[in-house]
């Protein structure tokens, strides 16, 4: 009880010597008011930053893979030089890795057919095979070129045109919000459909519904029969509703004979992505005839390689911010520290009167500690209240909020900074001699 009359003493006496000198306490919080509103920003961008890269990197999807010629990230130039030397992925190769993934499925759909002779020799054949695919779902070869798109006077330049298959649909994910994804049939045979992006859907079509018309592709007729859903841009940088879906067999005939294939792999369960990633590559090894012990001519990608590359360069932001941070707080808290020593100073005969009645050390110290820690909470609550409107600045850009554990750890360095600040002046105030401190007003 005697500890909680001692803080509620300490607080009376801090606030009172606070209201005494409004404008030096003001003052002295500006370095404070400087580090809060740092650190609050720093928090509010980096959240918006993380929150609008996971919306933009969702569109890769956590549970597919990207098998290519080239690594997504190299460890300098001689590796990707070295990448550069790598023979280029082939239709023939995607296609066997789909064929893989056909065999699979059918030795599961026997298995679980009964005990037909038929069904046990399939299954037998799959047990044979220990590196067969059995966590994909769905394999997709892809790839892709720029090309002007018209229908009648207007047109798109620079449009993304996609060769692939059906089963592209569900490798990437996307949703057709008009008409529908091309069939099996279509993607395997020579007839000109396509399907287009939201983007080229308003640029072309502005009055009229665009399925059935036919535009054109670099002067080739495509019939449109769907429309994709808006999907938005990756990173900021490729509008993804810029593009053009079409056969793979129209692509290789008007576009691109012989292209350097991307082949996309949906994997059943995103708990077995790692399992999935070490039987594709077991698989592309054999397709590849790559000698045991030789390196990898080949690429695996996944989301999580972007995501790691992101909390790297979050995580220097972060260092960066933190050390603008703690320059701001660290000015904020020698200015404390400085006023805290002028305030004892002045009180000296103060302090003296005080012990001299029986004031114990402890009471002292938590007096000056108070009023530090009270000043700096003051220039915390102050920043806040900056920081709250340069918040809803940042938010036209970013999807950032000024949530309840940024302003938490806000409070807490000012808490903190104030604590550190004036422990030296307190512990100098707490240590005075009654009778010199005594003399030192005579």
């Amino acid at each position: 009880m005697n500890f909680l009359t001692e803080l509620k003493e300490g607080l009376s006496i801090s606030w009172g010597a606070i209201r005494a000198n409004k404008m030096r306490s003001i003052l002295t919080t500006l370095g404070i008011v400087i580090g809060v509103v740092t650190v609050t920003l720093m928090g509010t961008a980096i959240t918006g930053l993380d929150r609008a890269f996971l919306k933009n990197i969702s569109v890769i999807g956590a549970d597919v893979l990207y098998v290519e010629r080239f690594n997504w990230f190299a460890n300098g130039q001689e590796e990707w030089l070295k990448m550069q030397k790598r023979r280029r992925i082939t239709l023939g190769q995607a296609r066997a890795l789909r064929e893989e993934l056909e065999a699979s499925e059918s030795a599961q759909a026997a298995g679980s057919g009964g005990g037909s002779q038929a069904g046990n020799a399939l299954m037998a054949q799959a047990n044979a095979l220990r590196d067969e695919l059995t966590t994909a779902r769905a394999v997709a070869p892809v790839a892709n070129v720029s090309e002007p798109v018209r229908f009648e006077k207007r047109g798109s330049d620079s449009v993304r045109i996609i060769g692939t298959t059906d089963q592209y649909v569900f490798t990437s994910s996307i949703g057709v919000a008009q008409g529908r994804f091309m069939s099996a049939t279509e993607a395997n045979g020579g007839r000109p459909v396509c399907v287009i992006g939201s983007q080229v859907a308003t640029n072309l079509f502005q009055r009229e519904p665009p399925l059935g018309k036919r535009v054109k592709i670099a002067d080739r007729p495509f019939e449109v029969i769907g429309v994709l859903e808006s999907q938005g841009t990756f990173l900021g940088l490729i509008s993804l509703d810029n593009q053009v879906i079409v056969p793979l067999p129209q692509f290789t005939s008007a576009f691109w004979n012989n292209p350097d294939y991307q082949i996309q792999v949906k994997v059943r369960d995103l708990a077995q992505l790692e399992e999935s990633k070490e039987e594709v590559r077991a698989k592309m090894r054999k397709i590849r005839r790559l000698a045991p012990g030789a390196e990898d001519d080949f690429g695996i990608n996944q989301q999580d390689q972007f995501v790691q590359m992101f909390h790297r360069l979050g995580g220097t932001i972060a260092v960066i911010g933190m050390f603008i941070t703690g320059l701001s707080l660290f000015v904020g808290g020698i200015g404390i520290m400085n006023i805290m020593f002028v305030s004892v100073a002045e009180r000296t005969r103060e302090i003296g009167i005080r012990k001299a009645i029986g004031a114990k050390r402890r009471t002292i110290l938590i007096q000056f500690l108070i009023e530090a820690a009270s000043i700096c909470v003051l220039g915390g609550l102050l920043g806040l209240g900056i920081a709250w409107p340069l918040t809803l600045v940042v938010r036209l850009a970013l999807p950032a909020t000024m949530s309840l554990p940024i302003v938490g750890v806000a409070i807490l360095v000012s808490l903190l900074t104030g604590v550190l600040s004036g422990f030296f002046p307190a512990w100098r105030a707490a240590r005075m001699n009654p009778v010199d401190a005594l003399r030192s007003g005579e």
